[in-house]
């Protein structure tokens, strides 16, 4: 099985770890029941910090023509199915 480690948010386009570092959700595999990784349990800074970045985001995003937008959202669905 493929050990994922602890994952961390993504925020203003950079990881980070949880304000509250002590909190974590196990990451199980339902076939078998073992843990193979750690998610964030995210509180209430944790989304202060992300509902910031997200209204900073939107005023580059809603200047954006939609042929603009079109073409970051067809990018990112190309780096996904990449993956």
């Amino acid at each position: 099985m493929t050990t994922v480690g602890r994952l961390c948010n993504f925020v203003g386009g950079e990881p980070r770890e949880p304000l509250d570092a002590a909190r974590a959700s196990a990451i199980v595999d339902p076939s078998t029941g073992d843990a193979y990784g750690d998610a964030p349990v995210s509180g209430p800074a944790d989304l202060d910090v992300a509902f910031t970045a997200a209204s900073a985001a939107l005023e580059g995003w809603r200047d954006l023509t939609p042929s603009q937008r079109s073409l970051a959202m067809m990018r990112i669905a190309d780096a996904v199915e990449a993956r």
